[in-house]
């Protein structure tokens, strides 16, 4: 078996991977750094991902006049992520995020070269507003992608003169336990079959969640939560836990397995990326929220942007394993969105001009690229029309007209009488997002599905999606893996989704959202500190 000799191995090439090496390099250390996927898509989730980043106390939140503080987040953390009393490093890394996303990511990122777009959005706000109680949601300018590519080019310049071994197409297979303390790691490439032991004092794991496949994902699933029968994957396929459990023998602790950061409106990718791939879809705020039969959910209406958690829970619950949003072309023009930066065009490419023709006008493009590409977006002139097409997809007669007919008068029933009469608290919703700026721009006015002029009608059938892994390796405030007995295993970190994002859980059971790529971010430059001997700089 070949031998490469360096100061820290890291395993893993996701932002939370590259961020530790490239620290670690400008400390003038040797890395390696391994990652089983190709080459062009080193960054792992991240390199597809949006970029909204939930941070604290920026130049922009005050030039926006939000009035955010730590002390204000950490209480919307705690409160929204229902973080046990003892959970203590889940704690603890929430309220390391809250006091130090500004400098160590906002702030750090904008030294990189990173921009962010110039408004801040409201997200996740809580069924009962017990979530953000300000807008902290902000965007990176060139989506993930940009700033991905950003750092990978600024790893590249720090580990010149041969200090990064960069393996690709390279799995982890074992941690290397000699002497009490960790000496390094085993690596096999795919390709070939052939073995390399990767000899270093310090191993950093980076290796994503513990959910990629849905054999996991259902084996980890919180008992007593409502579990659809099929769901698709918005995960990454190799992040399998078998590094967690690796460790794990050597004393490490998974903690919060069954955490999960689901979406509860995807629909399969067009061209999907592996099996199970779908694409998250950010709901429509004015689309009529149905189950398989046509009629709407409730009695309380499902509503994006306000508890995720609760509409992934509502969807599992449901008889069968997909719901059905109803709009027309005027809401999809305005609202509809893909997260992700392969459908976020403008932002992704950095199109001002184009991304704000598109805000203003309607993104008409994006919405004609599903009609031709998806067969689970469907379009009709009429509501009878589009019963036949859901039907059609389903194989089956579980939409009946009269019903799907009657769904839509009942909503088109509150704007009879004027504003001053309707009574639906999806509309009490809507108008409550359109107070707030951005929202307003993304947000329609409220009126009548069958609108005239407001067609063609549109049905999307929806799936729940996973995505992220909440729990992770339990880790202290420098990234340090801990035993049973909470003690740091010598030579082992942990960084990223692979560690909860801090802590082995430091959401809880749900996410203010936008907290995963700081918390990438956080938890890799605490550890690269620790691990060169500057945890307090």
């Amino acid at each position: 078996m070949a031998t490469q000799h360096s100061d820290a191995v890291v395993l893993g090439g996701g932002l939370a991977g590259i961020v530790a090496a490239l620290e670690l390099l400008r400390a003038g250390q040797r890395v390696t750094l391994v990652d089983r996927d190709t080459p062009e898509r080193l960054g792992g989730l991240a390199l597809w991902a949006f970029g909204g980043m939930a941070l604290v106390g920026t130049p922009l939140q005050a030039k926006m006049k939000i009035p955010d503080t730590p002390e204000r987040a950490l209480a919307d953390w705690l409160r929204f992520g229902e973080l046990d009393a003892d959970d203590h490093w889940p704690r603890a890394w929430a309220r390391h995020y809250v006091e130090h996303s500004r400098a160590q990511v906002h702030d750090w990122l904008l030294q990189e070269g990173v921009k962010f777009m110039p408004a801040v959005n409201w997200v996740e706000r809580g069924l009962h507003g017990d979530g953000n109680s300000l807008p902290r949601y902000h965007i990176v300018w060139g989506t993930s992608r940009e700033l991905t590519r950003c750092l990978i080019a600024a790893l590249r310049r720090a580990g010149e003169g041969g200090r990064l071994t960069l393996l690709h197409g390279h799995r982890a297979t074992a941690l290397d336990h000699q002497g009490g303390r960790i000496s390094g790691a085993v690596a096999v490439n795919e390709a070939t079959g052939e073995e390399v032991r990767l000899q270093a004092p310090v191993v950093v794991l980076a290796m994503g969640g513990i959910n990629g496949g849905h054999e996991e994902t259902r084996a980890n699933w919180p008992q007593g939560r409502p579990r659809p029968a099929a769901m698709l994957n918005g995960a990454h396929p190799f992040a399998d836990g078998k590094l967690h459990r690796h460790a794990a023998r050597l004393g490490a602790q998974i903690t919060h397995a069954g955490e999960m950061w689901n979406y509860a409106a995807g629909f399969p990718h067009p061209f999907p990326h592996f099996e199970g791939h779908g694409l998250s879809a950010i709901p429509c705020k004015s689309a009529l929220w149905l189950n398989h039969r046509g009629e709407r959910i409730g009695p309380a209406p499902l509503v994006t942007g306000f508890d995720t958690h609760w509409l992934c829970q509502r969807v599992a619950a449901q008889e069968k394993p997909w719901t059905w949003h109803l709009l027309n072309w005027r809401i999809a023009a305005k609202e509809f969105a893909i997260s992700g930066a392969e459908h976020n065009q403008r932002i992704r490419d950095r199109q001002f001009p184009q991304f704000l023709k598109e805000t203003l006008l309607g993104n008409h493009r994006l919405v004609r690229q599903m009609q031709r590409q998806s067969p689970h977006f469907l379009v009709d002139d009429t509501l009878a029309g589009l019963a036949a097409k859901m039907n059609a997809l389903t194989a089956s007669l579980d939409v009946r007209p009269d019903v799907l007919q009657a769904t839509a008068d009942a909503f088109d029933a509150n704007f009879a009488h004027g504003a001053k009469l309707h009574n639906d608290d999806q509309i009490r919703r809507i108008l409550h997002a359109r107070q707030w700026g951005p929202d307003r721009l993304r947000t329609c006015a409220p009126a009548p599905l069958q609108k005239p002029g407001a067609g063609p009608f549109i049905a999307i059938q929806m799936q729940l999606i996973t995505r992220k892994s909440l729990g992770g390796l339990q880790t202290d405030l420098h990234s340090r893996v801990l035993d049973g007995a909470g003690q740091p295993i010598d030579g082992l970190y942990c960084v990223g989704e692979a560690a909860g994002f801090g802590g082995g859980g430091a959401s809880g059971k749900r996410s203010l959202e936008g907290t995963f790529l700081p918390g990438c971010i956080l938890t890799a430059r605490v550890a690269a500190r620790a691990i060169t001997g500057r945890a307090g700089a």
